[in-house]
């Protein structure tokens, strides 16, 4: 399936990018980030899928329900893990799931939306895309490492910037 092959290449993306980080440029705050951390992005990309997965058997997905987990964002180590672990429990049949969100600060009201397991796969992606862009930011603060040219760049604007190149 090509939407399970662009998670693997994110993935690897970001797996590549996490071993070439110091553990202190891992969690070190950045000014550029609103002194957030390439750690603390990472362990919200990953426990997003990780809400997309837990909820699959009850085919109810809250992404209001994260552990928030310190451990991903201070260790290189657990996140790259993790992200093969996800990968792995992706491999799954699609199936209708409920999606139960709060958008509301103020109250409690949930709302109940349809939807599918691929479509959240693909919300997920897309999400975890979106925080690599500012990893990359994060990444250019803290360290002189060179990130691959569609790194955090969503696979709509390659495109575009490739068809505009011919």
């Amino acid at each position: 399936m090509h939407l399970l092959h662009a998670v693997h290449q994110v993935f690897g993306q970001l797996t590549a990018t996490l071993v070439l980080l110091s553990d202190h440029q891992y969690t070190q705050q950045c000014k550029t980030l609103s002194h957030s951390t390439i750690g603390q992005h990472t362990r919200h990309i990953i426990e997003m899928f990780q809400c997309l997965i837990n909820g699959f058997e009850e085919g109810v997905v809250n992404y209001e329900k994260r552990d928030r987990d310190v451990n991903i964002e201070t260790s290189r180590e657990v996140a790259t893990s993790l992200l093969q672990v996800i990968y792995n429990m992706l491999q799954r049949e699609n199936k209708s799931l409920i999606l139960h969100a709060g958008y509301c600060d103020n109250t409690n009201e949930v709302v109940d939306l349809d939807t599918n397991f691929y479509r959240e796969i693909a919300y997920n992606l897309e999400h975890a895309i979106h925080h690599m862009a500012l990893i990359k930011v994060g990444v250019i603060e803290v360290s002189n490492i060179s990130l691959p040219e569609g790194f955090g760049v969503a696979s709509s604007t390659l495109k575009y910037r490739k068809a505009c190149a011919q």
